[in-house]
């Protein structure tokens, strides 16, 4: 059996994982196929086992097989086909920093302060916005996130076979990402790499962070600076080698030069200049991005941060502490 729009909130649902689907991970799925459902309950049903599949359970980073049968309990939600309107001015700065388009793959350069998706109290993301921006792509999906307060280029597959395709780059180190990031100090040409074990943990709050921790995940971010500014602050560019949520940030921090704005792991005294000079932001830009893609072209966009960043880093340079950084 196979379930339809118009069971959800009626039952149990059973979902099985048509030819395409395979590879995803559970809780993707689950965001895809139960509309209407908060992101808080679908991680909390994973969490709790209440979700089985092939009658077993399975962890929030299961990925799912074609045939497998997905057991939903119960539950309560609104319909399936009663999109959030959102707001024209959002769409249409969206569709602005579209940097890419072809018939399988939308790449833009995110604005910061926009999530990806919706959840944790957002009723919509970038993705959510998208769907509603070309509705006849049924099949539209992230290919990976960036969080909410950093800026830069997103890939958005427009066709299951594409986000296959990226999905199995990304896996395989087929995609070359790399970032900017101003933090705080003067990083040493000599610190090229941090190769240091990343656990998620949770504060009394109950706010997810990220820590060095030998038990944790191997993660390796290697640096390059791009340009000093005195002994203030400098300009680098990130590349992560492994993929770990806020790779960069904790190892920026783990360095010894937080980024500039970061509220969880940054240094507020040098957040606060940086916002004494304009920058309200997290300074953090995902600005390069090199794929093959399925027909064998290599696609390789550079995306520059915001106007918000430019000041700050136009600012910086009037400072006359620039150095630029020696190849």
């Amino acid at each position: 059996m196979t379930s339809s729009d118009s069971q959800i909130g009626t039952g149990v649902q059973i979902l099985e994982v048509a030819p395409g689907f395979e590879g995803q991970r559970i809780d993707n799925f689950l965001l895809t196929r139960l509309k209407g459902v908060p992101k808080t309950m679908i991680y909390r049903l994973l969490r709790k086992g209440e979700v089985r599949v092939n009658k077993g359970r399975i962890k929030p980073d299961y990925r799912i097989k074609e045939g497998d049968l997905v057991r939903v309990p119960p539950l309560r939600m609104t319909a399936a086909d009663e999109p959030v309107p959102l707001a024209k001015g959002l769409l249409e700065r969206l569709e602005a920093a579209i940097v890419h388009e072809d018939k399988g793959l939308i790449i833009l350069n995110k604005p910061a302060g926009i999530a990806v998706h919706g959840g944790s109290g957002l009723t919509y993301g970038v993705i959510e916005a998208f769907r509603q921006m070309r509705p006849h792509c049924k099949e539209i999906e992230l290919v990976h996130r960036l969080d909410r307060d950093t800026s830069g280029l997103l890939m958005i597959a427009k066709k299951r076979s594409m986000l296959r395709h990226l999905h199995e780059a990304l896996r395989n180190d087929g995609v070359d990402k790399r970032y900017m990031a101003l933090v705080r100090g003067s990083w040493p040409a000599s610190r090229k790499r941090v190769d240091a074990p990343l656990q998620k943990s949770n504060v009394r709050s109950g706010e997810r962070m990220v820590e060095v921790n030998p038990e944790g995940k191997e993660a390796l971010t290697l640096f390059k600076v791009l340009r000093r500014f005195g002994e203030f602050a400098t300009l680098v560019e990130a590349s992560p080698i492994t993929g770990r949520t806020h790779q960069i940030r904790v190892h920026a921090l783990y360095a010894g030069h937080a980024i500039a704005g970061d509220s969880k792991y940054g240094d507020e005294d040098f957040s606060k200049e940086i916002r004494d000079i304009g920058g309200k932001r997290l300074f953090l830009h995902a600005s390069d991005l090199k794929v093959t893609l399925p027909d064998g072209e290599v696609l390789a966009i550079h995306a520059e941060p915001g106007e918000e960043w430019q000041a700050v880093i136009a600012e910086l340079l009037n400072d006359g502490s620039a150095v630029s950084a020696k190849p």
